[in-house]
């Protein structure tokens, strides 16, 4: 998920239960790290959208904690941006950024680079029972994408959905031969955006080779000769690839384009925030699989002691469910929620409400119904964001 501008025109689009690790006190240790004697600050950067989903949450900490935290900095970016900025500050023997709030591809960009701090299983002390408390897709994921490095807050199947005007759209495609049928009728009608930089992109992308029966979806370079081969000839029907999925959003919104790639997540809190008319409905293609995403909070070599051993107290709170049922927030990742026992009842109200006239009763029954993939792991996903720029992309422009 790139970085969503949540609430396009009010702010950017920011934006028993089972127990999580307890915080530690002032003065304990985490496997050798002292918590610091006074408080410090911390700078956190979101390149995925995540603070959409947990800002309240790092607050709560910071109120919960001042004898830890003085205040909290949070700055936004680009996920393809993350990792050059990211190394330059390690080069430069600077590190002013102490976390990282990214999707999947800001991860793996990062893991190709070395720039992380392996987490896991250094400081488990800090999370007990972190692995029998995640839900099981997203503990599938901890394990497979975070590697160690990443810690997942926040979980969803993702997609890849359709999502199309049924106003506009009366012969909906319900097969991958039918959408490119459609989009050849229909010239620049339908968009989805870089995958690089767009969690409803990289489903997409990383979805198709289920759809079309690949004979490897978990291998880009030579398992994927349906998946390249219908993403060139789709290419030729599409206008332009934006550089993220608020632009297709608001062309999709605008009636510019009338079938868009999205996701639980962007099929909600679009339409609850006013950018896609309530009226838009969403379809799958013959042969659907989930292709799940999630948050992660990940941590750059080179932060000081003391702040790191904040940072892993940090992360245990945010994965108690008190703090994770802030996930749901308006439907930006729908469910949200990475541990068990978070229902929607424990949300706020104002969360409560939104999906409650925004959500589809029909998500249930597919997220129960499909098989939830892994996305690609890190190292392969950079290779099939690199060949999707230079094989697909690259041949267009705006």
């Amino acid at each position: 998920m790139e970085g969503q501008q949540k609430h396009i025109d009010r702010r950017t689009l920011i934006g028993g239960a089972a127990s999580m690790a307890v915080l530690a006190s002032t003065g304990a240790r985490a496997q050798g790290l002292a918590l610091p004697k006074s408080p410090v600050a911390l700078n956190v950067i979101d390149v995925g959208g995540a603070l959409a989903l947990m800002q309240k949450a790092f607050e709560e900490y910071r109120k919960a904690k001042p004898d830890l935290v003085s205040r909290i900095t949070y700055v936004k970016a680009p996920a393809p941006e993350l990792a050059s900025k990211v190394k330059a500050q390690q080069n430069a023997g600077r590190i002013d950024i102490d976390m990282v709030l990214t999707g999947s591809d800001g991860l793996a960009a990062g893991l190709d680079q070395g720039l992380w701090i392996k987490l896991l299983p250094t400081y488990a002390d800090k999370f007990p029972g972190i692995e029998e408390n995640y839900e099981p897709a997203a503990l599938n994921l901890h394990r497979a994408q975070g590697q160690g490095y990443g810690v997942v807050i926040n979980y969803y199947p993702s997609g890849p959905l359709l999502e199309y005007a049924p106003e506009r759209v009366k012969d909906v495609p319900t097969t991958a031969e039918e959408l490119l049928a459609w989009a050849k009728a229909h010239p620049s009608r339908f968009m989805y955006a870089r995958p690089a930089n767009s969690g409803p992109g990289r489903t997409f992308m990383m979805g198709l080779p289920y759809i079309l029966g690949d004979k490897d979806p978990m291998d880009p370079v030579n398992g994927w000769e349906k998946t390249w081969s219908y993403l060139r000839e789709l290419n030729s029907s599409i206008e332009y690839y934006p550089s993220g999925t608020t632009a297709t959003m608001k062309e999709f919104g605008e009636g510019s384009r009338d079938i868009i790639i999205s996701t639980t997540g962007w099929d909600i809190n679009p339409r609850a925030l006013g950018i896609v008319p309530k009226s838009a409905r969403i379809g799958t293609l013959k042969g659907f699989h989930w292709v799940s995403d999630a948050f992660f909070m990940v941590v750059p070599k080179g932060v000081a002691d003391e702040k790191l051993a904040v940072l892993v107290d940090l992360m245990a709170f945010l994965l108690k469910p008190e703090q994770q049922a802030f996930s749901y927030d308006e439907g930006y990742l729908y469910p949200g929620p990475a541990v068990k026992n978070v229902p929607l009842s424990m949300a706020p109200k104002e969360s409560q409400d939104v999906i409650r006239e925004f959500g589809r009763p029909e998500y249930a029954e597919l997220i129960s119904g499909n098989p939830i993939e892994l996305p690609l792991p890190p190292e392969k996903m950079v290779v099939a964001f690199r060949r999707w720029d230079e094989e697909i992309g690259s041949k267009k422009g705006k």
